[in-house]
């Protein structure tokens, strides 16, 4: 290990060696590639996409290994395994499996110490982006516990918290600003959602509509990097194939429209009553005082539904399938659709762990499938048009009604399914779904836990915006160099920074100009007589600066003047000593949100996701 150091050591120094004494061609090259932060964050971007991916595999493999040791049956998925119990197992699998998780979260979350809030909206919206990482892992133990043991609940929320924590505590190991933590926790969803589900282009819109709430390209573009890697590497895995499959059918007749604007409106009904029905649920279980008998009792729940219906057992995707594929007796469906429908609920108002994405579009697949069935027993549905189609028109709708994103919902079904036929009737019912659930419910599935924490997103008014403070936003300063520093020196901290302007500082510390990359060019060409010119020669007058307790508004107008990536913040204008920095896209970001959306997300102009206390995504 020694000698592994000495060498790398080795190395760097000629490095140093090597730039110092060629550092005009370096310079050159270094003015042509800007290091800029975008870059960097791309690249930071992609890290998190391995991560995602890597962790997909991780929940994927520890979940299987819990099924087969907590409840047997290898290679069985968890519905097979159910259908394979007598009745008092199916009753007390979930109800132990529950007990189990829940004591691992009482025990596991005392051991972690202080306990801070693990809800990724809440460290976005109104946090600084630091998610707690052992509270992280005691969590993701649990929901594998209550996964493997039968609970309604889906994977994707435990995979999609884990890469965010992930993210976050490596940046927090760096010691990077909040700014760029809230940044890597969105691109930690991003990657989770995408290696999930297969789907980049989902992972992206969820992060930047839902998380960060920003389509900017300085945000999107990471959020596109870290979905496209962990995508990539859970592909690497598990292969290529879409997770829904139902017949292609063509729409090309007007008529054929209506019948899902009619499954719109009960998908829109159905996704705010299970909206009230989560909040019911969570209310009844919160007379109960102790957490992880709570969680046993939710378990129990969904193995008294599972006596006459062992579907209910796992996130749905066995059974959403079995139903785009087979022909089912209406009677059954229904009684399977309603059993799903409180088992989800019991589970999640327990308390437990985990996802609600593949469960909600269990219950879209339900009541597609439900309505194709009627039209088709009353004679009165379209010719040729299979019932596979309602089902998965009705998961995207369903989905759409509680995310009120119909945008996510149009995306994600296209991508599970690649069945791009359906496009028309997706739209439409997902359109409706939307504006019908709003109407019956305000608040979304994310915009839930905030309103109980009083940090609705719609609090944030554009007046909020703009009462925000440089203070609030800034972080350090540009390191600054000597008014005597030589021009080879500051060569040399371009070389090593993604800045093209340094701050000149002099020996009070007092800032008294700036150094511009561009304008070390008619130096390149100089011999050795360029050691005695120094900053002061070189460098332009002191630029306008901002204050800390300038009002965001205030500032707009040196924002919009400055070429500045970073605009420094000085303490008085009579002191003019640094004391920090302004990113100027970020801060023009946030006013030019708030100015085109009216209700905002002000807190770095950033949203996010997770129903519930912490977990339910």
């Amino acid at each position: 290990m020694r000698t592994w150091a000495k060498t790398f050591e080795a190395l760097f120094q000629s490095w140093r060696i090597y730039l110092r004494q060629n550092w005009q061609k370096a310079l050159q090259i270094r003015e042509r590639m800007p290091l800029n932060e975008e870059a960097f964050h791309l690249l930071m971007a992609c890290g998190v996409g391995v991560i995602g991916g890597v962790v997909n595999l991780f929940f994927y493999l520890s979940v299987e290994r819990v099924q087969v040791f907590l409840v047997g049956h290898a290679g069985h998925n968890i519905v097979e395994v159910a259908e394979l119990m007598n009745w008092h197992s199916r009753l007390l699998t979930p109800a132990l499996g529950g007990l189990a998780a829940g004591l691992i979260l009482f025990w596991g979350l005392r051991f972690a110490g202080k306990r801070r809030s693990a809800n990724i909206l809440e460290v976005v919206v109104a946090g600084d982006g630091r998610l707690p990482f052992r509270q992280g892992v005691i969590q993701t133990i649990s929901s594998m516990v209550s996964i493997g043991t039968g609970a309604s609940i889906g994977r994707e929320g435990g995979i999609t918290q884990l890469s965010s924590t992930i993210a976050s505590k490596v940046g927090q190991l760096a010691n990077w600003q909040p700014y760029r933590l809230r940044l890597l926790v969105a691109c930690g969803a991003s990657a989770g959602i995408s290696a999930a589900y297969n789907a980049p282009i989902t992972g992206a819109v969820f992060a930047a509509h839902i998380v960060l709430g920003n389509f900017s390209m300085n945000l999107f573009a990471p959020l596109l990097c870290s979905s496209v890697v962990a995508t990539m590497v859970s592909r690497s895995f598990f292969g290529v194939k879409p997770w829904y499959q139902v017949p292609v059918f063509e729409f090309t007749n007007l008529w054929q429209l209506p019948w899902f604007l009619a499954l719109g409106l009960l998908a829109g009904v159905l996704g705010a009553l299970f909206l009230i029905l989560l909040k019911r649920s969570e209310d009844l279980f919160k007379q109960v005082k102790l957490p992880y008998v709570r969680m046993a009792l939710g378990g129990l729940a969904v193995g008294g539904l599972a006596i006459a219906y062992p579907e209910v057992w796992g996130n749905g995707y066995v059974v959403a399938n079995r139903m785009l594929q087979e022909p089912w007796k209406l009677q059954f469906l229904a009684g399977i659709f309603l059993a799903k429908l409180f088992a989800t609920a019991c589970s999640v108002g327990s308390g437990t762990v985990g996802g609600v994405f593949t469960p909600t579009l269990f219950m879209g697949a339900g009541l597609g499938s439900i309505f194709g069935m009627l039209l088709e027993s009353g004679g009165i549905a379209p010719a040729h048009l299979p019932i596979g189609i309602f089902a998965l028109v009705g998961m995207g709708a369903v989905l759409s009604a509680t995310t009120r994103s119909p945008l996510l919902a149009i995306i994600m079904i296209f991508e599970i399914s690649l069945n791009y036929s359906l496009m028309p009737a997706l739209m439409l019912a997902c359109a409706v779904s939307t504006l019908v659930s709003r109407g019956l419910h305000p608040h979304s599935i994310y915009e839930e836990p905030l309103r109980l924490r009083s940090l609705e997103v719609e609090s944030y008014r554009l007046g909020t915006a703009t009462e925000k403070t440089i203070g609030d936003m800034m972080r350090k300063p540009v390191d600054p160099i000597r008014e005597n520093t030589t021009v080879p020196e500051i060569a040399e901290r371009f070389l090593g920074s993604a800045n093209n302007f340094l701050p000149v500082v002099d020996a009070e510390q007092r800032f008294v100009g700036l150094v511009a990359l561009q304008d070390l060019k008619e130096h390149l060409n100089a011999g050795h007589e360029m050691s005695a010119v120094i900053a002061m020669d070189v460098m332009r007058a002191v630029p306008p600066c901002l204050l800390p307790r300038q009002k965001l508004l205030e500032a707009l107008p040196i924002l919009l003047a400055s070429e500045l990536q970073n605009v420094p913040v000085i303490n008085t204008k009579e002191g003019m000593k640094l004391v920090g920095s302004v990113r100027r896209a970020e801060a023009l970001g946030l006013l030019s949100e708030a100015i085109s959306a009216g209700t905002p997300t002000i807190a770095s102009s950033e949203t996010t996701m997770v129903y519930r206390d912490d977990w339910h995504i």
